[in-house]
């Protein structure tokens, strides 16, 4: 790893992408994360990859607008009572989407939480070069400095080697933030999330 960040998009005014806690819906407000990335992970898609996935203006992505578009999503990733907490349920659900759109050229995978860290540090760092965010899940997590990201899912673009350690870009609640890729992927919990491959056919 050296260094590499994926370009973004802003929200309203200042919005780093999408939060749930913009949603007036109940459940969206409280579940929504894995709909947020999926809504993120289209206008990346739609601003660098030229897919046609979100509906509204992509010059002036308004906060009223990513609200209605994560609605729109709500039917594919529906929050449920024990969270959207496997990849197949985040892939299924992106997958039927993507159909919907008419969106044939884009694929998912997943990367179990279980699959060791040289791997997983591997694969950010491809991910990330090949221009792909990526969906990634946390389940338990023992680190204190992981409170915010529990039974939580949100996006990874970018990665970079500072003073010895691994650090990777994290996007979630309409911020970003730097954290060491090998306290978030050691959990300390028997069951783990794990993160989504995206690729190109």
């Amino acid at each position: 790893m050296d260094k590499n960040e994926l370009p973004y998009f802003t929200v309203g005014e200042n919005g780093y992408g999408g939060a749930q806690g913009w949603f007036t819906d109940k459940w969206m407000n409280i579940g929504g994360c894995a709909a947020v990335t999926a809504c993120d992970s289209s206008i990346y898609f739609d601003l660098y990859r030229g897919t046609r996935l979100y509906p509204k203006d992509m010059n002036n992505i308004t906060r009223e607008d990513y609200i209605d578009f994560g609605m729109e999503m709500k039917p594919y990733l529906k929050p449920r009572f024990t969270g959207i907490d496997t990849l197949k349920i985040y892939i299924n659900g992106v997958k039927d989407f993507l159909f919907d759109k008419g969106e044939d050229r884009l694929y998912l995978a997943p990367f179990d939480g279980k699959e060791p860290y040289r791997s997983a540090r591997s694969l950010v760092k491809t991910q990330i070069d090949d221009g792909f965010p990526i969906p990634t899940l946390t389940l338990r997590h023992s680190a204190p400095a992981m409170a915010d990201y529990v039974w939580h899912w949100y996006l990874i673009t970018g990665y970079r080697y500072e003073n010895g350690v691994d650090l990777v870009k994290v996007v979630t609640y309409g911020t970003w933030r730097w954290l060491a890729f090998d306290m978030l992927w050691s959990t300390g919990y028997s069951r783990k999330g794990g993160m989504v491959i995206w690729g190109e056919k």
